[in-house]
């Protein structure tokens, strides 16, 4: 198991960041929604204590436990204060180690999921959103099935099968923990130690994920909800890897694209100066295999195809011109500015580990990397633009009160 500590005076607590490689990619094929049952029932028992114990014991130390998960790891995340960190510690390696998934409680949870994903089969940016995964992985692909799975699937899920998914995922092998707060790295790695030392398990072969397809044609669909009142519209590309070494080039094209609503050409093209989206925004994750480049908009049925020919408008620009020396160099700025911001928590900096690690970037990713920015130029951001934003390449899924034809 690997434990990154790192102490800090800022406040009397200490994060404690676990995560574990049990994502939804793992979920046994015909059977997708696994590794998110894992995550909403895991805590509800331990070979030592029920669940309500554990509930109590968290509560009575003000101590909120998070669990959630993504497509590659389970992470349950909480702070607490620095004289409770061995006790809380404690009943986190409990809960990672040997859950029991009460029967009740699994029942209890099934419900509540298949109540979530029925909301997502009725919320158009949800249904858009999955759409477009589905168009650039294919719905068989680990990127292109839902996180939370089916109704049908989640009904076949039991504890006995959550018991499987456990045993083989969660190993010591599998996870990382991260210890960030006011506590020296010596008492925070014995304190590793002793709670989770008797974990045993040996680390499975990893399967691997199946290639990418390869987005040749421009792909359109519409999934018509009538009874909304907005249509979302989802529009991507699958990029690149995390570790390629264009990462930090296609990360500030993004940035100038609309990482942030409020900003970028889609911000200020379709909903500044053309006033037709209630949002739109840009989102690159760069992942373990090439992720995804999404573009999201929410408009009016009216404004379907006037958003979606803008979209092409800007990324065409945006390939053919490149960056202005302007943009680049407030891109570069902003998000070396925005550092700070993000470690000046304990949490931060346990997120910022955790994903150093996932990745392998290095320990002194947070040092290298305003360098990495700055060296970037005007011409890597304008290749990354040209290989990226082709609209003739584009997967584009609208879901919403419209019904017609997008080209």
């Amino acid at each position: 198991m690997t434990v990154l500590a790192k102490e800090t005076r800022t406040t009397p607590a200490v994060t404690i960041h676990a995560g574990v490689l049990a994502g939804a990619v793992y979920d046994p094929p015909g059977t997708p929604g696994i590794a998110h049952c894992v995550s909403r029932t895991i805590d509800r028992g331990t070979a030592a204590h029920t669940g309500d114990h554990v509930a109590e014991e968290l509560d009575s130390r003000g101590v909120s436990l998070s669990i959630t998960v993504n497509r590659h790891v389970i992470a349950l995340v909480c702070t607490c204060l620095v004289e409770d960190f061995e006790t809380v510690l404690g009943l986190i390696a409990e809960i990672m180690m040997t859950p029991t998934f009460p029967p009740h409680e699994v029942n209890t949870r099934r419900g509540e999921i298949i109540t979530l994903i029925r909301q997502d089969e009725d919320n158009p940016a949800s249904v858009a959103s999955q759409a477009l995964m589905a168009t650039l992985y294919g719905d068989s692909h680990p990127y292109g099935r839902r996180v939370r799975g089916t109704v049908e699937s989640v009904e076949r899920i039991d504890a006995t099968t959550l018991q499987q998914f456990h045993g083989l995922r969660f190993v010591p092998a599998n996870a990382s923990l991260a210890l960030v707060g006011d506590i020296p790295p010596d008492r925070a790695i014995s304190a590793a130690a002793h709670a989770f030392g008797g974990w045993k398990g040996a680390p499975r072969h990893e399967p691997d994920l199946p290639p990418v397809p390869q987005g040749g044609s421009r792909r359109a669909q519409v999934i018509s909800m009538m009874n909304k009142a907005q249509a979302d519209v989802a529009y991507g590309f699958t990029t690149i890897l995390r570790s390629d070494p264009r990462y930090y080039a296609y990360w500030l094209m993004n940035n100038i694209l609309g990482q942030y609503s409020l900003g970028g050409r889609l911000g200020e093209s379709i909903r500044e100066r053309q006033g037709m989206a209630y949002y739109t925004f840009s989102s690159l994750d760069a992942n373990v295999i090439p992720g995804p480049l999404i573009i999201r908009a929410g408009v009016s049925p009216a404004n379907v195809e006037r958003a979606v020919a803008s979209i092409d408008q800007e990324l065409s620009g945006l390939a053919a011109e490149g960056p202005t020396d302007k943009e680049l160099a407030e891109s570069k700025q902003y998000l070396i500015g925005s550092m700070p911001r993000h470690l000046e928590t304990n949490i931060g900096i346990a997120n910022f580990l955790q994903t150093s690690e996932f990745f392998a970037l290095g320990l002194d990713h947070d040092v290298r990397l305003p360098g990495l920015l700055q060296a970037v130029t005007r011409d890597e951001v304008h290749d990354a633009a040209r290989a990226a934003l082709d609209p003739s390449r584009a997967a584009i899924a609208v879901a919403g009160p419209y019904d017609g034809a997008l080209r």
